[in-house]
């Protein structure tokens, strides 16, 4: 990824950092030469610019996704097709969990018509334990009556973000922020828990190694004491093989606080930890139906989603941080709330003009062209996410937004032309952490029915790995660091088994990652 020396045959790293990088004749003489990568491709190691520690956590809870997902430890968990498939996977569950408390993820009704989890069906499972199902996009539960009752939820309650029956009864979904938070407080915990560990950070880095992943960021963090501390105890860890970016959730940090706890944590940070960022989440999820969409709405007719910061409040919000010369990572699916996002950020930086600021749009699914002309004159990053094109992109034609509204989803050529700052992203635990894959979505723009979708968006192999590297360590302020191999910068690579320069566009998935080097030491793919 260094745009002048593209290729190199020799590396040097010295304490941890790039001491040369070229040909031979670059080496110092007294170089130590190791061979164990000669037959192997070394390319810059994977940025994922968002995804969520807490992955390592879901996997000890039942996973009932759609598609078969790969756990920390290698096992393949097959994905389930069919309601009686995911009712039959949470009573085995619930049968082998310890405990009060039965936790799943990975559900999504959108895959299975007609299907949806009600609080009876879990109640079927068990009527005296507490049952939260965390929805793929992490934007919806379903619980069962013990949940609503311990919550305070009954069939008349007057409350936004309870699905109901058409009679009026609760059906056990609920959604929006303060609704999930409420019902995981009083449970204590479920599959999308905020609170971390150091054993769910060392779970995530496994998934992190295997996919050649050397730097993440975790893109909402509760930034409590015991997970602060597991990033502290993390970055000590010698068997951790990765940097960790953590963004404080500016929703559980009202007002003054969240900067407050900023300034408690910053002095934590250390060169596998960099604190400072701050997230916001404006909407839901497109697919949940949850995002806040522009004219003409919803494809089927479904109402407009939820606003998670009243757009009233949001401009007081972004000048308090921003003001504080804090980088704001803002969560917007739906293409109001990019635009409101935009908006915003126009007002206060004529305000409080910052260079370099480097905000970065999350998702940012759906702007059109003139509403990225806006993006670009305000210097702003954008990380989109291409999986949604393959996971996703045949339900966005048929259920959420029409053929011509998908096919421009994720425009990483328009963001590109327009000269934006571009990074790619899974979202993990929402769609699996593996960035060769993410590139490629960014390529093909294949959905899994196997449409191609808006091929005039499709980009080149090295813009998308360039995503997945420089651009993603650009949006997380440590291009200087990471994401390039230069010298100076970290040791940090993913080693590959075939180069994905050479290889069909088409196999760049395919490429098996054997491992990564981190500060120059070598963790294998398949250690445990």
């Amino acid at each position: 990824m260094d745009d002048r020396r593209p290729v190199a045959t020799h590396l040097v790293h010295q304490n941890g950092r790039i001491l040369a990088v070229g040909d031979a004749e670059d080496c110092p003489q007294d170089a130590v030469i190791d061979r164990r990568f000669e037959n192997s491709v070394l390319i810059p190691g994977f940025v994922e610019g968002h995804c969520h520690f807490m992955e390592g956590r879901a996997w000890s809870y039942i996973y009932l996704g759609f598609f078969d997902r790969q756990g920390p430890d290698g096992r393949i968990h097959p994905g389930l097709k069919t309601k009686v498939a995911v009712l039959n996977a949470l009573r085995q569950g619930a049968a082998e969990t310890r405990g009060d408390v039965i936790g799943a993820w990975g559900f999504d009704p959108i895959y299975l018509p007609d299907s949806r989890l009600t609080r009876v069906d879990l109640d079927h499972v068990s009527d005296t334990r507490p049952i939260i199902v965390t929805h793929a996009s992490g934007h919806i539960i379903t619980v069962n009556s013990v949940v609503l009752s311990r919550i305070g939820i009954t069939d008349t309650s007057d409350v936004d973000g309870v699905f109901r029956q058409s009679d009026g009864s609760a059906t056990g979904e609920l959604t929006g922020p303060e609704l999930i938070n409420r019902a995981q407080r009083v449970v204590g915990e479920s599959a999308f828990s905020q609170a971390l560990g150091l054993s769910d950070i060392q779970a995530f880095s496994r998934i992190a190694r295997r996919a050649g992943v050397t730097t993440a960021a975790d893109l909402f963090s509760d930034m409590s004491d015991a997970t602060v501390a597991a990033y502290r105890a993390a970055a000590q860890d010698r068997t951790i093989p990765l940097r960790m970016v953590p963004a404080l959730g500016a929703l559980l940090y009202p007002g003054d606080k969240a900067l407050e706890r900023l300034n408690e944590v910053k002095s934590f940070s250390d060169e596998k930890l960099y604190f400072g960022a701050v997230k916001l989440i404006l909407d839901g999820s497109i697919q949940g139906f949850t995002a806040r969409l522009r004219w003409p709405g919803y494809y089927n007719g479904a109402p407009n989603g939820l606003w998670y910061v009243a757009p009233a409040q949001l401009e007081e919000i972004v000048e308090r941080l921003h003001g504080a010369g804090v980088q704001l990572h803002i969560h917007t699916n739906g293409d109001e709330a990019t635009e409101l996002a935009v908006t915003i950020l126009g007002r206060v930086l004529s305000r409080l003009p910052r260079p370099d600021h480097r905000h970065t749009l999350q998702h940012c699914q759906l702007p059109d062209t003139a509403l990225f002309r806006r993006i670009a004159a305000l210097g702003l990053c954008c990380n989109l996410f291409s999986n949604h094109i393959f996971y996703w992109g045949d339900q966005h034609v048929e259920k959420t937004l029409g053929l011509p509204r998908a096919k421009r989803m994720n425009a990483a050529r328009t963001a590109l032309d327009h000269g934006i700052a571009l990074a790619l992203h899974s979202d993990a635990p929402v769609t699996p952490l593996a960035p060769l894959f993410t590139a490629w979505c960014a390529v093909e723009r294949l959905t899994a029915g196997g449409r191609v979708l808006g091929v005039e968006e499709a980009i080149g192999v090295h813009d998308a790995l360039r995503a997945v590297t420089l651009g993603a360590a650009y949006t997380l302020h440590l291009d200087h660091l990471v994401g390039s191999l230069e010298i100076g910068k970290f040791a940090d690579m993913a080693v590959l088994d075939a180069d994905p320069f050479e290889e069909p566009a088409v196999d760049l998935r395919t490429i098996a990652v054997r491992g990564t080097l981190f500060s120059g030491q070598y963790f294998p793919a398949d250690a445990a």
